[in-house]
């Protein structure tokens, strides 16, 4: 058997860093504001492993394509393992109350969805790559995460403007503008990939 080539594995290791930052987000410990804006420790070791994890999205199919080393098990996990990190991080901002629960719903609810046709598409020994628009929308939404893991800084020293409690017009508008690529994306997947759920009996 083949080892696993290297984008797959920062594929993986991408993966392992969900359970990271979830446990990272739960220690009480660190839950201390140490900074500015009501940014603590935990906000701060999130956002590491989190932009360390995201970095691994971009180089992954950067090794991909320039070695020639794209398979289908990587068009395949690979925009898994960004769906379920950007998911987690919404999901630990949301409990921090950083982000609206609507807004939570439109995007698990679109993943789930989409998830769900890839699977249909394996029943059917079809493998669907990740799309630019798609592409688009994850990076709009790990835009956001750093946004608000930071509570907004430094954006918040320039608006005087508040969105709830922590959020100002720049990150309201970053997480709108992701909202809609989240639904738009969506929405062009299925289109494209039309054929796929109706062949499936």
């Amino acid at each position: 058997m083949k080892s696993m080539n290297l984008p797959n594995k920062l594929t993986l290791l991408r993966g392992f860093s969900i359970p990271v930052i979830i446990v990272l987000s739960m220690i009480p410990s660190l839950k201390a504001e140490i900074l500015f804006s009501g940014v603590t420790l935990a906000d701060l070791l999130v956002l590491i492993v989190f932009v360390m994890a995201s970095f691994t999205d971009f180089l992954d199919g950067y090794i991909a394509r320039k070695y020639n080393l794209v398979t289908d098990f990587g068009k395949f996990m690979d925009p898994l393992a960004d769906k379920l990190l950007v998911f987690s991080a919404f999901l630990i901002l949301m409990e921090m109350g950083r982000i609206p629960g609507w807004i939570f719903m439109i995007i698990i609810t679109r993943e789930f969805l989409v998830m769900g046709i890839r699977v249909l598409a394996a029943g059917n020994q079809v493998v669907i790559a990740a799309s630019m628009l798609g592409k688009l929308k994850t990076n709009s939404q790990m835009l956001v995460v750093v946004v608000l893991l930071l509570n907004n800084w430094p954006f918040s020293l320039v608006s005087a403007l508040n969105y709830g409690d922590n959020q100002n017009i720049i990150g309201t508008a970053l997480l709108y503008l992701a909202a809609f690529l989240t639904v738009v994306s969506g929405v062009d997947y299925f289109i494209k990939n039309k054929e796929v759920i109706l062949k499936t009996k």
